[in-house]
């Protein structure tokens, strides 16, 4: 479906660090070295941090530190986040996914019509850009087969009857008109309003002419009824055709072309926006893979990966914090029902207790701070190369999601639309409107890299290569959204590009800014194809 987007990325070859050049002992490369408790009596205050001996290439060995943590601990807070993760996954199949939209009829309406005034509209474009469009955001041949099934599944959930008139509406704009005359024999048989929609299509798809006195009581019948937008419009146009009532059709065009023509205005304008960004940081981007062995081109952080703390240890902060931030989760999802300004402060606080615990136990004993642990403490003269990467970071991922639904397009697949609608940015007032952005724009990038990126990706790099840690934390970046098969594919392209500038950058704010971006256009597509 158009205006659904997700991100991308590529292997490479790492960066040259401060760690390149030092010589680790061979037990201290082994995965059992990497993850052994140490001595509990070593007080790592009373110690300088000292530098390891030289050599080349080799993981750095953990800092002598050792928290104490309870086994049993451990194993509880494994277990709660493994519920945590199980009962969310239970809720994604048992919850069917229309109800997990408010109103998902009058949505769906919206929605479809706004697509189909979309297709309209974009057949007016010369070829050329007709072209450009379809080539950065996706065909719309199978838009209307798509919308169609929508409402197939929507029918069997709701009883709201205008749900089978729209539904028999797109089927007669498809030609399908053996679908239409078997509504119109089975809505003759029903209660009101069936048989008035049996009359609407009777003589919108089956009769080749309709008297005036009839098509001007089906036509004043229709404006009555909740039907707006594209399908009220392309149901009254069939039967002041049918009727020869040429002043009708002059009003019902003039008014579908103002609708259109602001739509596709910022479809044009949001298409362009997409191209020039994708253009720009392609450049960039094969500069950065071609010059992929030199040491600073991109290097804009201090970050060390491998991290300098066992694998061991990182994973007993993920799993206490995991735990924590699953458990004050539940927490604001059942409260943000009655106080929907906690959505604000949701994110930040959920992952307060995952980032304390990285704090004290990750960072802290090494003496370094979050901005320097991570790599977010940037000098002036390394804007321009922050600049430069975000941009290639954005290709990449524009470049993904261009690939992916070339391959998604002719399998049919694409995600469902409950996955990408989102009635606060559709209708939400003002303050609504905000508080979605802060969450997906501001919030949401920074505690997903800290959490996914910085802490994940980090347990895993002191095992494995790169390429293996990076697939690894990306999978369950993918798998914490709970989308379907597209969505997943398109938030694991995500992860693997942000860790791969992650490694090449020594730094988080690449993937940061390239994750709000990301999440700014996917809001801004909808805003645009959607609010009015």
């Amino acid at each position: 479906m158009r205006l659904c987007r997700g991100w991308g990325g590529r292997d490479g070859a790492l960066p040259v660090s401060p760690l390149q050049g030092r010589c680790y002992t061979p037990a201290l490369l082994s995965f059992r070295e990497d993850f052994v408790d140490v001595d509990p009596s070593t007080d790592l205050a009373a110690q300088p941090v000292t530098s390891p001996g030289p050599c080349v290439g080799a993981p750095p060995p953990p800092h002598a530190y050792n928290p104490g943590f309870s086994r049993a601990v451990t194993l509880l807070s494994a277990l709660v986040l493994s519920a945590s993760i199980v009962v969310v996954a239970w809720l994604s199949f048992d919850v069917p996914r229309i109800e997990r939209v408010p109103d998902a009829e009058r949505a769906l309406s919206h929605m479809v019509g706004r697509l189909m005034d979309q297709e309209e509209g974009l057949k007016t474009l010369p070829v050329w850009e007709q072209v450009l469009y379809d080539l950065t955001m996706g065909s719309d041949a199978n838009d209307r087969d798509q919308a169609i099934d929508w409402y197939r599944e929507l029918a069997e959930e709701s009883s709201d009857p205008f749900v089978d008139l729209h539904l028999a509406i797109l089927q007669g704009e498809s030609g399908q008109l053996p679908e239409i005359k078997q509504h119109i024999v089975r809505w003759s048989r029903q209660g009101e309003p069936y048989p008035s929609f049996a009359r609407l299509l009777q003589a919108a798809y089956v009769d080749a002419n309709v008297s005036p006195p009839v098509a001007l009581n089906l036509q004043a019948y229709l404006a009555e009824q909740p039907v707006t937008g594209w399908f009220y419009a392309r149901l009254a146009t069939r039967i002041a055709e049918r009727a020869g009532d040429r002043p009708l059709l002059v009003t019902i065009d003039t008014s579908s072309q103002q609708r259109i023509e602001a739509l596709v205005w910022r479809s044009r304008a949001f298409a362009w926006l997409e191209l020039v960004l994708m253009c720009t940081g392609l450049v960039v981007l094969m500069v950065w893979v071609r010059r992929g062995k030199g040491p600073t081109m991109f290097r804009v952080g201090s970050a060390e990966l491998p991290p300098l703390w066992a694998g061991r240890l990182g994973a007993g902060v993920l799993l206490r914090g995991g735990a924590v931030g699953a458990l004050l989760t539940v927490a604001f999802l059942f409260a943000a029902s009655d106080l929907p300004s906690l959505r604000v402060v949701a994110v930040p606080l959920s992952n307060l207790p995952l980032l304390a615990l990285a704090y004290y136990h990750l960072l802290r004993p090494q003496r370094q701070t979050f901005w320097r642990g991570f790599g977010l403490s940037i000098q002036p003269r390394h804007l321009g190369q922050l600049g430069l990467a975000v941009l290639a970071v954005v290709a990449a991922g524009l470049v993904g999601e261009w690939v992916l639904g070339r391959i998604a397009e002719p399998l049919k697949l694409v995600s469902h639309w409950t996955e990408w609608f989102d009635a606060d940015l559709v209708w939400g007032s003002s303050p609504t409107l905000l508080v979605s952005l802060l969450e997906y724009v501001c919030f949401a990038p920074v505690f997903e890299e800290l959490a996914f990126r910085g802490l994940l990706f980090g347990v895993f790099r002191r095992r494995f290569q790169w390429g293996t840690a990076a697939m690894l934390s990306a999978a369950l970046f993918a798998l914490a959204h709970g989308y379907g098969l597209i969505g997943f594919l398109s938030v694991f392209w995500s992860g693997l590009i942000w860790a791969w500038a992650y490694e090449r950058t020594g730094s988080l704010w690449p993937g940061v800014l390239g994750h709000a971006l990301n999440n700014l256009l996917v809001c801004v597509s909808v805003m645009a194809l959607l609010r009015s």
